[in-house]
């Protein structure tokens, strides 16, 4: 009895696509389920194509991803035209042709992915493998490299365990059997110690004023939720990081922490995967202002600042929340 789902079919057609001659990217908006499942891609094409390399369209600065990449040695680097023009063949993982602007300079002939799929925005590459079930991307890739009986080194283990943990928030957040097997399966091979201190990188010093200004700010939206509006910062990783530790206060289901990042509103939420659906709720909420969406335990929201004219943004999100008018900091129940 095989111990993941059989993927014969998919693992033919998979390999059939990668040609002696050929030279593929990954191509990844990069956090941990994405860096694991392109090192698990890569490995799975070392040895049949002539070269394989990982870019990444977005700044990385989380210190928990900056860890992964240099103790797991994971050889991503800044997606450019000149890194673009050395390959001939373009994959993707843990995200969508549509998901990213800068995904547009590549045309992608294999994409695995376990987002929700959207009809406005079908997915058409050569090979598709989409599980919106599934909790990780790291999960969907360890069942190839089982199918293809590749036994993954330590490193690479150890990058799937981490990546599986990261998507599942160690299966708090939505997982299925196979994500539960997979872990199982390659902490036989994983280095735990290794993943203990990436986990022990998660924050920057120089983001500890950030708490403070969090709670200052914070508005609590009827007894569950919660409403942080925090102006004008360097990266979304702190609304990420915000957004996470709300994620553990006992009494809260669930969270959307804002900010301004590069003239882009960026909106976090996070639920405890019982009660608001934040996928939907990000989508029913901004979906028409721009990118929305994500799981049941967390999504994302990116909108330019123009589309929302001159009404102060913290305001027009607030209504766009709850309804009403942002209430007076004395009238804010903290």
């Amino acid at each position: 009895m095989s111990y993941f789902r059989k993927l014969t079919q998919e693992t033919t057609r998979l390999t059939q696509m990668l040609g002696r001659e050929d030279k593929w990217l990954i191509v990844i908006n990069a956090d941990p389920d994405a860096m694991a499942s392109a090192l698990a891609l890569k490995r799975i094409m070392v040895h049949r194509v002539a070269e394989v390399g990982i870019a990444h369209v977005n700044e990385v600065k989380r210190p928990d991803n900056l860890a992964m990449m240099r103790f797991l040695r994971i050889p991503t680097e800044r997606l450019s035209p000149e890194l673009r023009e050395r390959y001939d063949h373009f994959a993707m993982v843990d995200s969508q042709p549509h998901h990213h602007p800068d995904f547009k300079s590549c045309s992608f002939s294999i994409v695995i992915d376990h987002h929700p799929i959207t009809a406005a925005s079908p997915v058409t590459a050569q090979f598709v493998d989409i599980r919106p079930d599934y909790g990780s991307v790291s999960t969907i890739l360890t069942e190839y490299l089982y199918n293809l009986r590749i036994r993954p080194g330590k490193l690479l283990a150890t990058a799937l365990v981490y990546g599986i943990k990261a998507d599942t928030q160690s299966f708090e957040r939505h997982f299925v059997e196979a994500d539960v097997k997979a872990f199982s399966y390659l902490t036989k091979s994983a280095d735990m110690a290794l993943v203990r201190k990436i986990i022990h990188s998660e924050y920057h010093r120089r983001w500890l004023k950030f708490f403070s200004k969090a709670f200052r700010k914070m508005r609590f939206v009827g007894q569950k939720g919660l409403f942080v509006y925090m102006d004008t910062l360097e990266s979304a990783d702190i609304l990420v990081m915000l957004a996470d530790f709300f994620s553990r206060v006992h009494g809260l289901s669930w969270n959307m922490l804002c900010g301004i990042v590069k003239k882009q509103a960026i909106v976090i939420f996070r639920g405890d995967g019982i009660g608001r659906n934040m996928g939907q709720m990000a989508a029913k909420m901004f979906g028409d202002l721009g990118s929305a969406g994500g799981h049941r335990g967390a999504a994302r929201a990116e909108i330019d600042l123009a589309k929302f004219g001159d009404k102060p943004i913290e305001e027009a999100l607030y209504k766009r929340l709850t309804g009403r008018k942002l209430p007076t900091k004395e009238k804010c129940p903290i």
